[in-house]
């Protein structure tokens, strides 16, 4: 890699830093999740220090309250009952708010649960950045997509306890000081690819594991890995979320110094 187009790689991973760090710390980013909330575990419809009375059914969660109960639906207070689907893009454009908080409906394997974001949060308040790793141009490597023949779906334990299943499409394989290696990695919709992964340094100069993400592979189904962007969980920065620990064969045996390293708390 020549002296320019390395500078130019670290003003953009420099750029991207500064976007992650706002996108994380927005009001109702990462940091802001205080609480969630699963239906099958509140028979009675309550959800602590939220109004209204919530229920799940098959295809949405019935949602019933009154105009003193101070919830907002679209901007509006929030009158009788509405049936809510799953919540699409970030919590800040969720239909439903409570008193500054938004709260996002999700749906986990048939499972209903409202999450509750807060900009008033103590992660909000404590957050003193992320801490990473120096960028490093040989953490940029070239990798090759496999794809399975079919989609395969594993039974992974999650970062709230629960065990969960893990869609997987096929594996990166990439080379480390003369080593193939790989990881398992879901296709996502827009063709781009993500992995869940820990390496020799995850607790211990770095979180317990993090993500990977990577563009569309090509038709020969190459494709750039650049571990210089990978990612902390969403659970690094809040416990309330569910994060897939990494399947069977994504921890790697080599460290790998490059990426987010954990959460600064002041």
């Amino acid at each position: 890699m020549s002296t320019d187009t390395a500078r130019d790689a670290r003003q953009q991973w420099n750029a991207w830093r500064e976007e992650r760090t706002e996108t994380v710390s927005a009001p109702y980013g990462p940091l802001a999740l205080t609480g969630t909330h699963w239906l099958a575990d509140a028979p009675e419809g309550r959800i602590p220090a939220i109004s209204g009375q919530w229920a799940e059914e098959a295809e949405a969660v019935r949602l019933t309250a009154t105009a003193v109960d101070g919830l907002t639906l679209d901007g509006r207070p929030l009158d009788g009952v509405v049936r809510l689907r799953p919540d699409k893009g970030p919590a800040a454009a969720a239909r439903v708010s409570y008193g500054g908080r938004k709260l996002v409906v999700i749906r986990r394997e048939g499972l209903w649960a409202v999450r509750v974001f807060d900009p008033g949060s103590a992660g909000r308040r404590e957050f003193a950045g992320i801490d990473v790793f120096d960028h490093d141009e040989k953490w940029e490597l070239p990798g090759v997509f496999r794809p399975y023949g079919s989609s395969r779906r594993v039974s992974v334990a999650n970062a709230d306890g629960r065990e969960r299943g893990l869609g997987l499409d096929g594996e990166l394989a990439f080379t480390v000081a003369g080593t193939e290696h790989t990881l398992q990695a879901a296709l996502e919709v827009d063709g781009t690819l993500w992995a869940v992964f820990a390496d020799a340094t995850s607790g211990v100069s770095s979180y317990r594991f993090r993500f990977l993400r990577a563009p569309a592979p090509g038709v020969d189904g190459r494709v750039t890995l650049d571990f210089n962007r990978a990612l902390l969980p969403p659970c690094a920065f809040a416990d309330h979320f569910i994060c897939p620990f990494p399947p069977p064969g994504n921890t790697l045996t080599v460290p790998v110094p490059a990426g987010e390293r954990d959460v600064v708390r002041g």
